[in-house]
């Protein structure tokens, strides 16, 4: 039979109490974390958001709270009233914050039982801990963990900062709907039949970008949010179909302005964790990023920088090589320092994970007592000698090089770099690294249409000194290969490999932003169509203006220390988009898809 809550209240909390509540008489309310049955004495650990304190009852001073111990087992959800009392010096916990007191029960009431958990709640270190897609299928037993409930408060502390930030600086939180108008800004919508409108489809937000420019063009000067946003996309360790982004756009500001805004609120945030960043953080061109890291997000954590064979190799017999350079492509390496006496297996494994970002092979150089390398028959001991040198490579490093597309070579050594960094050791947790990649490409080319697309979305502004390019090369077709060079306003910022934020200047001219649509492709009805709404607005005295978007679970990523997103969120997705404890999506009564005018066609 279970006991009634009625008039008690809790006193403190399961973390609260310490030496100076010797002799206090409390109420402590929580699960059984722990049970340990010594016959006289019943021990248990009782747990909440706070913490845990060691609670004891004995047959001698409470007979029937020491009865009812007997009966419970872990998750029972129990109120105790007692006394605190000092531990003995040798039973004290240093692990726990109030190792140093327990409390003698003398009533307990047992608030509910609980069925077996099909997981231990209690386990020591994260490779013992049940599979994840267990836990997410029991999400509200798993966010009974230490870890998630302290993810999860962190997460709301840093919401709070970066309130307290934006509020202190004049920036005004304006609420944004959420079924909107499908419009393209790189990934799939999700899209919300209408009753009402049959055959009609709201979308909700990938980003409140139109809007929050729009709150410019009303005169509202400073905006933020943190808005809700959603992504019909193929999904990583770091993405979720629905996330949180901090958003701030702000009127009459240049790049500086907007980095200075960023770098603030980072700074402020970062406190939470006892971090200081530098007041400015270093900037590096998006150019100088992938020639350097072959990454516009690079780790600053660790070293090893790509370096340019393709001069050293000019004129080579070799034909992949010679062929590579032929194409405008090149030739790059990095340098694993001390890993010279890498094994066979251990290299064929590097190689075909570059194979993954697609690079072709991987050659490699190891420098001992002497040089061994797989392109030894084919270029000869002195150039192999010349590569390591050029490579800035010593004895007992290994060099590993790959030659192809400059954007292949750039993604599968940029990735190949962080995971050396990675299984060998060289990233030092303790470091935060910043950086404010600026100066993107404004445009993409696609290989496979032969035409060129929004690097960021379509209301980015070109850089002022290619706007004359810019304007040449949507205006003349012999000249549209010159999109792939024209710079824009944008920038993201950066922090231990983590793109954590990414904004721009925007587009404040109507006629600017009628060539970018004509840039992609977009006729000037379809351009009416999709955003006829926003082209109107540019109209009424549009102030220059700019802004970025901060992930949220990213950010949190980096102030708890973890790699997954999931451990971020109170209730997120699977890597395939699935709500497991929910059993979403699911099917929808056939009379509800008939009143929307929606047939769902299999296959």
């Amino acid at each position: 039979m279970l006991d009634v809550l009625g008039s008690l209240e809790r006193t403190h909390t399961c973390g609260e109490l310490r030496e100076a509540n010797v002799g206090d008489r409390v109420v402590l309310m929580g699960w059984v974390a722990k049970k340990r049955d010594f016959g006289v004495f019943t021990f248990i650990d009782l747990r909440d958001r706070d913490g845990v304190t060691q609670v004891v009852l004995s047959s001698e001073k409470a007979t029937e709270a020491h009865g009812k111990a007997k009966t419970i087992r872990g998750e029972f959800v129990l109120a105790v009233k007692g006394e605190v009392v000092k531990r003995d010096e040798g039973a004290k916990n240093a692990k726990l914050s109030t190792g140093a007191i327990e409390v003698k029960v003398e009533e307990l009431l047992v608030l509910n039982d609980a069925a077996v958990p099909p997981f231990q709640l209690e386990v020591a270190g994260s490779e013992n801990l049940a599979a994840e897609e267990t836990r997410l299928k029991y999400r509200y037993l798993d966010l009974r963990r230490p870890q998630l409930q302290r993810n999860i408060r962190m997460r709301a502390k840093a919401v709070k900062a970066i309130r307290e930030y934006f509020d202190d600086r004049g920036f005004i939180e304006i609420e944004t709907p959420i079924l909107l108008k499908s419009t393209p800004e790189g990934a799939r919508d999700f899209v919300v039949p209408s009753r009402i409108h049959t055959g009609k489809f709201f979308a909700l937000p990938q980003s409140p970008q139109i809007l929050k420019q729009i709150t410019m063009i009303a005169g509202f000067d400073r905006y933020y949010q943190i808005a809700r946003c959603f992504r019909d996309e193929d999904l990583r360790a770091d993405r979720q179909p629905e996330f949180t982004q901090l958003d701030m756009e702000m009127s009459f500001a240049n790049r500086e302005q907007v980095y200075r805004e960023m770098e603030g609120m980072f700074n402020h945030v970062l406190k939470l964790i006892d971090i200081t960043l530098p007041a400015e953080w270093p900037r590096m061109t998006y150019a100088e990023a992938m020639r350097r890291y072959g990454s516009d997000k690079p780790d600053l954590r660790f070293g090893m920088e790509l370096q340019d064979l393709s001069e050293v190799l000019k004129g080579t017999d070799f034909a992949p090589f010679a062929d590579t350079l032929a194409k405008g492509g090149e030739i790059k390496c990095v340098v694993a320092k001390g890993k010279g006496d890498y094994s066979r297996k251990h290299l064929d494994e590097l190689q075909e994970f570059v194979k993954r970002y697609g690079a072709g092979a991987m050659a490699w150089i190891k420098i001992g007592d002497e040089i061994t390398s797989s392109l030894l028959k084919v270029l000869g001991e002195g150039k192999i000698t010349e590569l390591a040198a050029a490579a800035g490579a010593e004895k007992g490093d290994a060099v590993l090089i790959v030659a192809g597309k400059k954007s292949v070579v750039a993604a599968s050594l940029g990735a190949l770099r962080n995971e050396i960094a990675r299984r060998e050791g060289l990233i030092d947790r303790s470091k935060y690294e910043c950086l404010i990649v600026t100066e993107f490409p404004m445009f993409e080319h696609d290989d496979e249409t032969d035409t060129y697309v929004a690097a960021h979305h379509p209301f980015t502004s070109p850089m002022d000194e290619d706007l004359e390019m810019f304007k040449t090369a949507v205006d003349d077709q012999s000249q549209h290969h010159l999109l792939g060079q024209v710079r824009a306003k944008a920038y993201d910022a950066v922090i231990n490999g983590y793109e954590c934020a990414g904004g721009s200047i925007r587009i404040h001219q109507k006629d600017v932003q009628a060539l970018n649509f004509k840039a992609l492709g977009m006729s000037p009805e379809s351009a009416s169509t999709q955003f006829g709404f926003f082209l109107n607005a540019l109209e009424y005295g549009t102030p220059p203006h700019g802004g970025f978007a901060a992930g949220i679970e990213r950010t949190c990523m980096i102030l708890c220390g973890t790699e997954n997103i999931r451990d971020v969120m109170a209730f997120p997705k699977t890597a395939s988009a699935q709500d497991l404890m929910m059993d979403s999506p699911g099917v929808v009564d056939p009379l509800q898809l008939d009143e929307l005018g929606i047939n769902v066609v299999e296959g």
